[in-house]
């Protein structure tokens, strides 16, 4: 499992994103007020996503938050996925937010902070 670096995007603008291999074990990325994920997908199929949810997190209802997944789709997909917000996703342990994928590949990953 890799932690995925957090890019910043503000009034400067972010030139040149990076993005990494998705990892066969699944990555992690920061959590918090403006970020998100974005998946590129190249290979030959749609690649489902999931945003891991803590076990106990729970609505105010008192009913349990589920992971949300989102699809890359295939070829040419891309998707831009958030807020991943703290209160949410974060691990308790890491401290970080855990993203599985169906399949990793041709498959690359962005984490990024939008600020204002």
């Amino acid at each position: 499992m890799a932690t995925l670096t957090t890019q910043v995007i503000n009034r400067s603008g972010l030139t040149g994103p990076t993005f990494a291999a998705a990892t066969g074990g699944g990555d992690a990325m920061a959590c918090g007020p403006g970020m998100h994920i974005e998946a590129r997908n190249a290979s030959g199929a749609p690649i489902t996503v999931t945003m891991v949810v803590p076990t106990g997190r729970v609505y105010e209802s008192g009913v349990a938050i589920t992971s949300p997944t989102f699809s890359v789709p295939a070829t040419t997909g891309v998707v831009r996925w958030g807020p991943v917000d703290a209160g949410t996703f974060m691990d308790p342990t890491t401290g970080l937010c855990t993203i599985t994928y169906s399949g990793v590949t041709s498959l690359t990953v962005g984490a990024f902070n939008l600020q204002g």
